[in-house]
């Protein structure tokens, strides 16, 4: 498996764009709340990939550098959002992100920090914040709960080694102890056995088709999708956990 977490999406880009879900719009309303969000607002998405968080940002009206070390991941945000008034590409990573000083209200970053040098980052997230500025995690973590979630767990747990949820102590580490707020939004996806597969597919830990787990892998995905679909779908359900706080 690929350990340079820069390159481990390569060959997944094109799954990633089609089925990672998305984030509700309640963020925005959160962030307005909490941080004065507003239209106005210039955002630095770090970790964009294909830009699933950064359009949420880019609909409201912000400005929005998307920042994607990944080249597959960057053209396929490219690709997607060339046309949406605000956007900008950058090829750049979180510890050396290319963009000026003091220059973004927000930086944010939709399932990504996990692959961060938190040190490094933190310094350069203080560099590019304006005075005040935030910094918003956010995080698609599938629920716990019987049935089709459960198996598909299980599932992963057979086939993978799955990266560890954020800890509170890494969070503490990053932003101060205490010093960061955290919010749970539902979410949710619908798919037929094509987009489930290519839901386990876009996962970075999933085995590829030159592996000799692939094609079981495919079977019980296969059975598991039989056993719990109901009129030719199931249900892939998430908790969106937001965190914000100041880099000070």
């Amino acid at each position: 498996m690929e350990t340079d977490p820069t390159r481990r999406f390569t060959v997944r880009a094109e799954n990633y764009a089609r089925y990672r879900p998305g984030y509700p719009r309640e963020i925005l309303r959160l962030l307005e709340r909490e941080c004065g969000l507003s239209p106005a607002s210039w955002i630095a998405d770090i970790g964009s990939g294909t830009g699933l968080l950064a359009r949420v940002f880019l609909q409201f009206g912000c400005q929005v550098f998307c920042v994607e070390p990944n080249a597959e991941m960057r053209h396929a945000g490219e690709r997607l959002m060339f046309r949406i008034p605000g956007f900008s590409s950058i090829d750049g990573r979180a510890e050396a992100t290319g963009l000026p000083d003091n220059v973004v209200d927000f930086v944010t970053a939709g399932q990504a920090f996990h692959w961060f040098d938190p040190p490094v980052t933190r310094r350069e997230f203080q560099r590019i914040l304006k005075t005040g500025g935030w910094v918003v995690l956010v995080w698609n973590e599938r629920t716990e709960e019987p049935g089709f979630m459960s198996g598909y767990d299980a599932l992963v747990r057979r086939f993978a080694v799955e990266r560890e949820p954020v800890r509170n102590t890494e969070l503490d580490a990053f932003f101060g102890e205490g010093a960061w707020r955290m919010a749970q939004l539902g979410n949710q996806q619908q798919f037929d056995l094509e987009g489930l597969k290519g839901r386990l597919n876009s996962s970075s830990y999933a085995p590829l088709p030159d592996s000799a787990d692939y094609e079981p892998m495919m079977r019980e995905i296969e059975r598991l999708f039989r056993e719990h679909q109901s009129e030719g779908v199931v249900t892939f359900r998430y908790d969106t956990n937001v965190y914000w706080g100041r880099v000070k």
